[in-house]
């Protein structure tokens, strides 16, 4: 089988990839949020065009999948009553913006962000997957996530970071988004087909030290489902949200609105913790450290089904687990304590590694994995 091809770029609404159920349509969130009303249409768009599920990715964005080509037009009609499309397509794919989940309404993270997004049409080109980060709470929470521009709060105040860099430079929330611009476009000028990302731009060119010097501020602890000061959070494994049982959530809890996050947690604001069986709601459950891709056949690449092995597996496994249909590794980008990379129908295994390192062990089965050892 040939070698899995790797995407230079990300479905959007306007843009979709097709995938082995259908076009993958993919909505992002403004600030991280969806009112009550936008996720509750949300749900039921999922259930009409798509497969009754909606995904929860690593960038804190929507997917729905499994649409027809023939619907693509009448889902974006869809979203964008409910407010949730762009209506100029390049905008959508500038406004890769992560956001810390916890601010608050009005709050600094909250001005950033809507002015950024504001100014999305004075960045230059840039490639498809660069991204910012708005990470000014008073702990970092988005350290280990992917992004070439970070807003965060350091030692002395707000600074300004470009990804790779261990320092910031100080800059006034009057002038934050002027330098954020001033830095894509440095890297606008500098980047190559090989270093399409900040941090690998830095590496090869470096930095000017009227950019850096400015020491980071603490880092926060990794949230976890349970109550929280803004209402609850709920866990989704493998990032999959049952649309129908995330409606009745909704629902049933009160939620004023939903909050994403690139860690499989959804908040739901001024919502009540209570008992969802379609969700995790125990932060010691092992699939909230178990990652797995849609597999065999839902992406044309996989050459091998995933996540009922992953369910099977997650409890038996000491430390995180990735199941990958493919060497792409497209769930988990960073290293895992066991990874099972599909293979011509089998698993190759990788430990302490990524799923594109060297196996340790070829031609796994399913049989053979639920027998082995991986405490």
């Amino acid at each position: 089988m040939s070698a899995p091809v790797v995407q230079g770029w990300c479905p959007g609404a306007h843009r979709p990839m097709m995938s082995g159920d259908g076009l993958v349509v993919r909505v992002r969130p403004r600030l991280a949020r969806l009112s009550a009303a936008q996720a509750l249409g949300l749900c039921e768009l999922a259930e009409q065009y798509g497969n009754g599920t909606i995904d929860l990715t690593n960038r804190a964005n929507l997917q729905l999948r499994g649409v027809k080509e023939t619907d693509h037009q009448p889902l974006l009609a869809e979203l964008a009553a409910l407010d949730l499309l762009d209506a100029e397509p390049g905008i959508e794919v500038r406004r890769n913006i992560l956001v810390s989940p916890l601010y608050e309404t009005g709050d600094l993270t909250a001005r950033l962000t809507q002015e950024l997004i504001n100014r999305l049409g004075d960045l230059p080109a840039l490639p498809a997957k660069f991204g910012f980060a708005i990470d000014t709470g008073p702990e970092r929470l988005l350290v280990g996530d992917s992004a070439d521009i970070r807003l965060e709060i350091g030692a002395e105040g707000l600074i300004l970071r470009a990804d790779g860099c261990e320092t910031g430079c100080r800059v006034s929330e009057a002038e934050a988004i002027d330098r954020v611009i001033a830095l894509t476009e440095w890297f606008a000028e500098r980047f190559t087909p090989e270093t399409r990302r900040m941090a690998r731009v830095v590496a090869a060119q470096g930095l000017p030290q009227d950019w850096q010097g400015s020491a980071l501020g603490p880092i926060g602890a990794p949230l976890k489902p349970g109550a929280c000061d803004l209402g609850a959070l709920y866990g989704a494994a493998f990032g999959q949200l049952p649309a129908r049982r995330l409606f009745g959530l909704i629902e049933d809890t009160g939620a004023a609105a939903l909050r994403v996050t690139p860690w499989r947690l959804i908040l739901l604001e001024d919502g009540a913790a209570i008992p969802a069986s379609a969700f995790v709601t125990d932060g010691t459950d092992p699939l909230m450290t178990t990652d797995a891709c849609p597999g065999a056949p839902f992406c044309p690449q996989a050459q091998a089904e995933t996540r009922n092995i992953a369910r099977a597996l997650a409890p038996r496994v000491a430390g995180s687990l990735h199941v990958s249909g493919c060497a792409k590794g497209c769930a988990r980008m960073g290293a895992a304590d066991v990874t099972l990379v599909g293979h011509n129908g089998r698993f190759d295994l990788v430990k302490q590694g990524r799923a594109g390192d060297e196996p340790c062990q070829h031609g796994l089965t399913e049989e053979t994995l639920m027998t082995m050892d991986f405490t």
